[in-house]
């Protein structure tokens, strides 16, 4: 029997395999899925929430800047009158609104919670704007410098943009680490690894009909994904160079496989072997950005995430699909998931055994 020959006969019985795998087919395809479709549903008519904030009192300097800010001023802010300041600060405290202010003199006090530093920030940066543009009018002389905001997004960036290639990311993830370990313990525990090493077929073959199997099914994930995520109801728009997610996605596979190898080659039992790619995939997904953006968290977190591939292919990915940006700006990211590609399958093979001992 050729290498061809052998190739192709062991890809379709490995294929074969997963389609019967029902549990294998849900966790792969349909789980994550599912969780596009959750969070495009949750989040698909989002927009940028207003910050809130209720008026104890005449408040001259807010009232004026809410009368000469217009439309644009009305866009992020919305001001109430409180009937009364304790009551308002009692809102405050347990957030229901996002600040209170009161104006004592020439003085425009602002009270917000410590609970939300998020929204007490932004309170803090708009009251903080009015109070400069109520300065330079007292002054009478006209800034120096005016200040344009523009967003680098178009209008039609919704958060199924954001949110397709996290979820991909995660769901190809998942499916090679667990396949690879899976199948690598099952075959090893089984005697099947011995049996293959007897065989007319060579090892590398084996191997890449493994290769080639999680990259159909990575295949089959994205158009999935993608497909779903076009839908009138979510929106998901590809512009510019987002076949580039193609290659990523090709060298995302292998770094999780390779991760999926090192596992199998370690473990002794399939138990082990599945306590121990969940200890590896959920932190990675939580740490990689595939849940939240990660430029929302903490500092200690963003440096952490740099240890994690995933983060890697959800930035590609999330650059091509969703941002826009040209071809180039995944190769970095390409480069790295191939070196985890390659240290790991190093270490796999160091670490790999036909026999379970």
């Amino acid at each position: 029997m050729s290498a061809y020959q052998s190739f192709k006969s062991l890809s379709r019985a490995m294929y074969l395999g997963f389609r019967r795998d029902r549990s294998a087919l849900f966790f792969t395809v349909l789980f994550p899925l599912m969780f596009l479709v959750i969070f495009g549903g949750i989040f698909s008519g989002q927009s940028t929430p207003k910050v809130e904030v209720l008026k104890i009192g005449q408040a001259p300097v807010l009232e004026q800047a809410l009368a000469q800010g217009g439309d644009e001023l009305g866009k992020v802010l919305t001001v109430t009158a409180a009937s009364d300041r304790a009551d308002a600060l009692r809102q405050v405290a347990k957030g229901d609104v996002a600040g209170a202010v009161e104006q004592r003199g020439d003085r425009l006090v602002v009270h917000y919670s410590a609970a939300d530093q998020v929204t007490a920030g932004t309170v803090r940066g708009l009251m903080n704007s009015i109070i400069q543009a109520a300065n330079q009018a007292a002054t009478g002389q006209p800034p120096a410098y005016t200040l344009a905001i523009q967003q680098v997004e178009d209008d039609s960036l919704k958060a199924i943009q954001f949110f397709t290639p996290g979820l991909l990311g995660w769901a190809l993830a998942s499916a090679a680490v667990f396949g690879a370990s899976q199948t690598l313990v099952t075959w090893r525990t089984k005697g099947l690894l011995r049996r293959l090493q007897l065989s007319p077929a060579p090892i590398p073959t084996v191997f890449a009909a493994r290769v080639a199997v999680s990259l159909a099914i990575a295949l089959v994930q994205f158009a999935l994904f993608v497909l779903v995520a076009r839908l009138p109801m979510f929106g998901l728009q590809l512009e510019g160079a987002w076949w580039m997610a193609i290659p990523l996605l090709t060298a995302g596979v292998l770094a999780f496989l390779s991760i999926g190898m090192l596992v199998g080659a370690w473990a002794k039992t399939q138990e082990t072997a599945n306590a121990v790619t969940q200890l590896i995939v959920l932190p990675m997904a939580f740490l990689g950005g595939s849940f939240f953006p990660l430029d929302q968290a903490p500092g200690w977190m963003q440096t952490m995430s740099h240890i994690f591939p995933l983060r890697y292919l959800n930035e590609g990915m999330l650059n091509v699909m969703s941002r826009g940006l040209g071809p180039g700006s995944v190769l970095p990211q390409i480069g790295i998931l191939l070196g985890v590609a390659v240290a790991g399958s190093l270490i796999a093979v160091r670490l790999f055994r036909w026999e379970a001992h």
